[in-house]
């Protein structure tokens, strides 16, 4: 190979599992001429049991250090079986790896407390798999004053920004964030809210699926507008930027509460949480990104054409694509920024943005597990 091989792993609050990517980057500069190749690709779903043990420490437990400890070694070894999995496919030796980024799972994200935790035993995963690991990207930007969150803004703007438009990169998982990258350089992003979090666990409760595949489900419903309407007034969306969330505020006992001695139909209010992801995301461009020409969908969200045609709806006659159109497909967007991520770390490159995150100034992010 004439470049750097690194792999990136993602396992974001959908907790739908393990993507792994295999990216070369050209190693005959920092800054490249040539963006990074996608090798290979490969995902390894969670066990329906591993899910729910992640869902369970999501909020405080009994013995909850011992747990998370255990889990966090359990999700190496799965982690350690995903990149196996991938190498194998790819006939490609540990050696030939320069490093594994891992983000980890997020189990709590409290930056207006000074702390994120994402668990996956880094030190395990290096000794198993025998490749250097970098992991932790998170801590030092909120160290820093900052939200540890979103990182991969800087990623975006290496990969995706465009000298004569301006586009917005929308990331669809658990959580929705936005990277809206200017045609004159300047980027900010942050966390818009729920991105398929909240559907995920109304369609668990009453279907026992783990999602609603393209929003089947949501679709035979209809938007009940008192809902909505309640449901976006939530503080956090009118909160400005720097922002970042997840499970610790949008959670089902936080739908619960909007539910409360109501009798709605359960598709009806399927089809209003796809309506408030919309919505928010809507809202959150009208007010933030107004001037974008191109706006571009990653993430499980963008499988959903439910969501995707409300969106687009709302948006009238603004560019909504794909990031598939920019080369990277929209599973591995993420997966392939912490494999950028960890090479920044590597090279002792910063890669926070603090003009997204709010942190006191740049800072290189990772703890490096080496081999």
């Amino acid at each position: 190979m004439a470049g750097e091989l690194f792999i990136g792993l993602m396992s974001g609050t959908s907790l739908d599992g393990v993507d792994v990517t295999l990216v070369e980057f050209n190693n005959t500069a920092l800054h490249d001429v040539q963006p990074p190749r996608v090798l290979h690709t490969h995902f390894l779903a969670y066990p329906s049991a591993l899910r729910t043990e992640i869902l369970a420490l999501q909020h405080p437990t009994d013995n909850e250090l011992e747990t998370t400890a255990r889990m966090g070694n359990t999700l190496a070894q799965l982690y350690a079986e995903a990149v196996n999995q991938l190498l194998s496919a790819t006939k490609i030796s540990p050696n030939s790896i320069t490093a594994i980024g891992c983000h980890g799972q997020t189990i709590r994200h409290r930056p207006e407390l000074g702390f994120t935790l994402q668990i996956g035993n880094p030190a395990l995963l290096a000794e198993l798999i025998g490749i250097t690991v970098v992991a932790d990207f998170r801590s030092r930007d909120i160290a820093a004053g900052g939200q540890g969150a979103p990182l991969v803004p800087a990623f975006h703007k290496t990969l995706f920004a465009h000298q004569h438009l301006n586009r917005a990169i929308i990331n669809i998982g658990g959580i929705a964030n936005i990277t809206h990258l200017a045609s004159t350089g300047e980027v900010f992003g942050f966390d818009s809210g729920p991105g398929n979090m909240l559907l995920d666990t109304w369609v668990k409760q009453h279907l026992n699926l783990d999602y609603d595949a393209n929003g089947a489900w949501a679709g035979s419903g209809k938007v009940i507008e008192p809902l909505l309407i309640s449901m976006l007034s939530e503080p956090y969306f009118t909160l400005p930027p720097p922002k970042s969330t997840g499970r610790d505020l949008f959670n089902a006992s936080w739908l619960n509460a909007y539910l409360y001695n109501k009798n709605y139909q359960p598709h009806d209010v399927a089809r209003t949480l796809v309506a408030l992801t919309a919505h928010s995301l809507h809202q959150a461009l009208a007010q933030y990104c107004s001037d974008v020409d191109e706006i571009y969908l990653c993430g499980g969200g963008a499988k959903n054409s439910l969501l995707t045609q409300q969106l687009a709806a709302l948006l009238g006659n603004k560019k909504l694509t794909t990031t598939n159109e920019l080369g990277i497909g929209i599973d591995w967007v993420e997966a392939v920024a912490f494999a950028w991520l960890a090479r920044q770390c590597l090279n002792q490159k910063t890669a926070n943005l603090p003009e997204v995150t709010g942190a006191k100034g740049a800072r290189i992010l990772g703890a490096i597990y080496q081999h």
